[in-house]
């Protein structure tokens, strides 16, 4: 045989090998790659993952692989990988019978939920409303977005065409239900909810908004067994147990209120939900109305680290600054009810330099009656007595407050008020006392009185 045939023969022979591994490695990939799902299924995630990364080693741009890769990521609770995988898919991919479009954007919701991607998610929905008109879920999805973005009119539409294609959906008829309320259709509001009630009495988040109107409509008992019910859902149960703790506030039961919002920052471990800071200021609230202001500082200055610009969180830390250094005004603020008149009578006597008549406790702090030290015959001398009022709530005095000590003036007989606050007092009320026989005295000159009462 001659040596032009041996090379042609060689030459074949590698020409058919080469073609034997393309046909061998295509019919093997395929296979390799349809084994994933499988993997999965069967929990097996971290050899389906190793699975779909040697595929992808070698073809980066397989987006099925990709695909398996994310859902695998998915099975294993790794939502954040799993959203870089099914975002390549989604900018990439081309979806058809190989890849089917809508399992993948009902699970790509699911990530993007998991990943706080709010208007990722919400065009997500979109898409399926159009992929799938006839499934009310992703309506109603769509609406809670809208409805989170404050957009009420559009999300009210899209809980409403959830409503319409199913008859049943609870959930859509509760939204419903609060966005009425919202806009004062009251009855309309009350049937919404009556319906979502009526259709699954299981659906506890309903409870959560038959809660909201209830307490919006002062009926805090009924509020608070509707909360209580609505604690049942995981998905509701930390707003809850919060609205649950407002009702108690509103009530003036603070102790009770403190251990609701308690309870609901212990159940964010990792201090992460936004609806904490809400726990947290709300029991910083109690702590500052029952005279714990050490424990109220403690809770602002964890809000204050995880959003400055939280409420009015920055003006209370300022405000009560003061309390580091001066011991005088932290007696006024946090002593007992028992202890309290004493501390004013005190400042009355050594600061003011009057004698006391009379000295009483009341709701919102001491009222004393006093005349001038030197006014030895003040029996003689009735007009000569002064109404002196000592508040230490930690919101501004209001007007109402103005109104009321001048009618005790006129009739205790008293020639003048004084009206002392440990925060300060509304525009309104300095506006009505202006030209009347009373005197507002804020919080830094009685800090200067306190001082000097205490040296």
């Amino acid at each position: 045989m001659g040596v032009i045939p041996i090379i042609l023969i060689s030459i074949l022979a590698v020409v058919i090998s080469a073609l034997g591994f393309l046909i061998i490695k295509s019919t093997l990939a395929p296979k390799r790659l349809e084994a994933i799902p499988k993997l999965i299924k069967q929990g097996k995630t971290q050899n389906a993952i190793k699975a779909a990364k040697q595929i992808l080693a070698k073809d980066p741009k397989n987006y099925k692989a990709h695909y398996y890769l994310g859902k695998a990521y998915l099975k294993d609770n790794r939502f954040e990988l799993a959203l870089v995988e099914y975002k390549t898919v989604n900018d990439n991919a081309l979806f058809g019978e190989d890849l089917n479009e809508l399992n993948f954007r009902r699970e790509y919701s699911e990530i993007l939920l998991k990943n706080n991607q709010q208007n990722e998610t919400l065009k997500n929905f979109l898409l399926l409303t159009k992929l799938d008109p006839h499934n009310a879920e992703y309506f109603y999805q769509a609406g809670v977005i809208y409805e989170a973005q404050n957009r009420y009119d559009v999300a009210l539409g899209f809980m409403q065409k959830a409503a319409a294609i199913d008859k049943k959906h609870a959930k859509a008829h509760a939204e419903i239900g609060l966005m009425l309320y919202r806009t004062k259709q009251f009855n309309e509001a009350k049937k919404e909810i009556d319906m979502a009630l009526k259709l699954s009495p299981e659906t506890y988040s309903s409870y959560y908004y038959l809660g909201k109107i209830l307490k919006d409509g002062k009926d805090l008992q009924g509020a608070l067994k509707a909360f209580e019910k609505a604690q049942r859902d995981p998905d509701v149960k930390l707003k809850s147990i919060i609205e649950h703790g407002s009702c108690y506030m509103v009530a003036g039961r603070l102790d009770n209120a403190a251990v609701d919002f308690q309870r609901a920052i212990d159940l964010d471990k990792n201090n992460q939900i936004p609806e904490t800071l809400y726990a947290r200021y709300f029991l910083a609230t109690c702590y500052e109305k029952s005279r714990k202001i050490d424990k109220a500082i403690e809770q602002w200055e964890i809000i204050y680290k995880t959003n400055k610009g939280f409420r009015d969180v920055s003006a209370k830390l300022s405000e009560y600054k003061d309390l580091q250094s001066n011991d005088y005004l932290k007696d006024y603020l946090t002593c007992s009810n028992e202890e309290f008149p004493m501390i004013c009578k005190n400042a009355a006597m050594k600061a003011l330099k009057l004698q006391v008549l009379s000295c009483d406790p009341q709701k919102w702090g001491c009222q004393i009656t006093a005349v001038n030290a030197g006014d030895d015959n003040w029996m003689n001398v009735r007009k000569q007595v002064l109404l002196l009022r000592f508040f230490r709530d930690p919101e501004p005095v209001e007007e109402a407050k103005i109104h009321e000590s001048l009618d005790a003036l006129k009739t205790m007989g008293c020639v003048k008020g004084y009206l002392f606050s440990s925060s300060s007092f509304a525009a309104a009320a300095k506006h009505y006392a202006e030209g009347r026989p009373v005197e507002l005295i804020e919080k830094q000159k009685l800090e200067a009185i306190l001082s000097k009462a205490g040296s």
